[in-house]
């Protein structure tokens, strides 16, 4: 079988390396197609993904709806080439709209129930979207869902272990208490509008974090000189580990909201939209904890990351809701790939 892949942001490289890595393995082949945002193609480079890069893209809404020829032209050259069988992204309007233009198959991913300009872009054209069953939207014509969370697909612990010698390198001892703090660049299509934490209050949640361990920080966004210290300067492919040995993690990113939940750290997570499966991870679990990205409210985040820290007992009662969200999902590279051979089968027959 031959597989198109588009990546447009780090966390989708994450999404397809198992299914890439079991797949290669036995024998299909793939062409990855990437934006150059962020870490993607460090990413792709730290785990050995060959790809195509489809340049920089643009942040705003104009320049989006501008790029959309030009990552359109990019992709139909290469499958043009390539002849794919299959089309796969998390809601890429570009895979969806070239998918259709050389007629195969599209299959996406989606967990973000605002981003309704992006599904209006990729929806129509797409065969299968694949999304969790904590999906709050509209449900789509064409949407499976499925128990458990993206995240799964590459923190199970079938397929992740962590590694606490990655510990060194950010300068953290083992069993030494730190938080993990993340912040992001706010130009997603999703995002437009949006703002995320005040610097007052991220020079807060540094200040009060501190008193209690080693504070960490993971940013897309530029940093102010006072916090650029905090940074943490290590090999993208190993974030995870760091993460997994964390106390708390607090932040503006849902991802790692839900990559901190599958791994067993308490996260807290702002936003002012929120996610179906942020939510769920809250109410049935107990791994995350959601707030409203308003500055009083992220005063009240900063309190409760400091709470679970200062909280003997949050360690293991995060371990057991950890345990009870794995039993209750599905092996999502598992649910990938059978949709993939029924959908290809579908197309053929």
């Amino acid at each position: 079988m031959k597989i198109m892949i588009d990546i447009g942001h780090p966390a989708h490289v994450h999404y397809f390396r198992t299914f890439y890595r079991e797949m290669s393995t036995a024998g299909h082949e793939f062409l990855i197609t990437a934006r150059d945002k962020e870490m993607s193609h460090a990413l792709l480079n730290g785990y050995g993904i060959p790809f195509v890069s489809r340049g920089a893209g643009a942040n705003s809404a104009l320049g989006k709806l501008l790029y959309l020829p030009r990552a359109n032209m990019i992709l139909l050259r290469e499958a043009r080439r390539f002849r794919p069988d299959v089309f796969l992204s998390f809601s890429s309007p570009y895979a969806a709209q070239v998918s259709a233009l050389v007629r195969r198959p599209h299959i996406a991913f989606d967990d973000t129930e605002h981003a309704k300009l992006g599904r209006f872009m990729y929806a129509p054209f797409t065969d299968v979207v694949l999304s969790p069953s904590s999906y709050r939207g509209k449900p789509m014509r064409n949407q499976v869902l499925f128990k458990g969370s993206l995240e799964l697909l590459y923190l199970h612990p079938r397929v992740f272990t962590p590694d606490p010698i990655v510990l060194g390198s950010a300068g953290v001892q083992r069993g030494e208490p730190y938080s993990f703090l993340r912040f992001v660049s706010w130009n997603a299509n999703h995002d437009i509008g949006a703002s995320g934490m005040t610097l007052e209050n991220k020079r807060r949640a540094v200040r009060e974090l501190e008193k209690l361990g080693k504070v960490l920080i993971s940013s897309e966004a530029e940093l102010p000189a006072d916090l650029s210290g905090y940074r943490i300067e290590v090999d993208p492919t190993l974030v995870h580990h760091l993460l997994h040995f964390a106390s708390v993690s607090i932040g503006e990113s849902a991802t790692m909201a839900s990559e901190s939940a599958v791994v067993g750290t308490p996260a807290i997570y702002m936003d002012r939209t929120g996610r179906g499966y942020t939510d769920e991870l809250e109410r049935r679990y107990g791994l995350v904890y959601n707030f409203s990205d308003s500055p009083s409210d992220q005063v009240s985040a900063i309190e409760k990351a400091c709470a679970l820290l200062s909280d003997p007992e949050a360690a293991e009662r995060h371990a057991r809701g950890r345990d009870a969200f794995l039993a209750a999902s599905v092996d999502v590279n598992a649910t990938l790939l059978d949709t993939v051979r029924s959908t290809v089968a579908a197309h053929l027959s």
